[in-house]
């Protein structure tokens, strides 16, 4: 469909009053799903941050890899072990998390934002300690959950207008390297960074009460509402560690949290600046 003059001058009459709103607020983007595996959608990925920070909105960008994770361990011969859903990760699989992570895919992220304009700086959590961490369970060897955020390294960078794009691999004190699961790693940057927003692009339109029927989209919730969602067992496995962090974030302070499509090009400006919106929101009133 082709948008006439007068199409154009209404998204863009709409959008300003969100504009205006978000100017000079951190927005944390998790990012997952197409966006990570297919050129385009990066690509479009990459035009929409930039229309962000073009605009004076501050965004942070964190990313996991596991699918390119379980690649290169089966390349390696290395078996994927789990424990209740979460990956084990011993030296050898660390190894190959810190590659894939910080050497390929947070590359090709920083990459496909500076084809465009030179602002995307690529940081791993275990740089500076960023993200620092303790075990989760001694079950699963390298695995840790973030116990402190060392927001001056990203407010540094975005204070001289750069777009930081953050790798989930943290250190303990020690400087033993950790692999930290995304969703969680990115709530507790929005936390601590009292982020306006924090939107997760995934696989899926967002929340739906029929996991095989998209037109039951869940628009709003409250955390309250999300955690007992979660206890009764009416999400999916893969949504409940996003709808999770999503609660957590809300009331750690952060104003609204969204999970939409990253399927769908520019899905996250839909959910930003127009009055209908994309995916499942959630915040403090539903």
């Amino acid at each position: 469909m082709t948008l006439t003059p007068n199409d154009t001058a209404r998204l863009l009459i709409e959008a300003l009053p969100y504009i205006r709103r978000f100017t000079g607020k951190v927005v944390v983007v998790k990012v997952g799903g197409l966006p990570m595996t297919d050129p385009d959608r990066m690509r479009s990925l990459a035009k929409d941050v930039l229309l962000l920070h073009s605009v004076g909105i501050r965004p942070v960008l964190v990313h996991g890899g596991g699918p390119q994770i379980d690649q290169e361990m089966a390349k390696a011969g290395i078996e994927v072990k789990r424990v209740d859903g979460l990956r084990v990760t011993d030296a050898a699989s660390l190894d190959i998390v810190r590659m894939v992570l910080v050497g390929k895919t947070n590359r090709e992220l920083v990459a496909a934002v500076n084809a465009l304009e030179p602002v995307a700086v690529g940081v791993a959590g275990e740089d500076g300690r960023l993200l620092e961490t303790e075990p989760v369970d001694p079950r699963l060897g390298f695995v840790g959950k973030v116990t402190k955020v060392r927001t001056g390294i990203l407010n540094a960078l975005l204070e001289d207008g750069l777009v930081p794009i953050v790798s989930t691999v943290g250190a303990d004190p020690s400087g033993q390297p950790y692999n930290i699961n995304a969703d969680d790693a990115a709530r507790a940057i929005a936390v601590a960074m009292k982020a306006e927003k924090i939107i997760y692009l995934t696989g899926a339109p967002g929340l739906l009460e029929d996991p095989a029927d998209d037109e039951t989209l869940i628009a709003r919730l409250t955390p309250f509402d999300a955690r007992q969602r979660i206890a009764a067992g009416g999400v999916g496995g893969g949504m409940i560690p996003k709808l999770a962090a999503c609660a957590e974030a809300v009331d750690g302070g952060v104003a609204s949290a969204h999970m939409i499509d990253g399927r769908i090009e520019h899905a996250m400006l839909v959910e930003l600046f127009t009055d209908a919106g994309i995916g499942t929101m959630i915040s403090k009133e539903s």
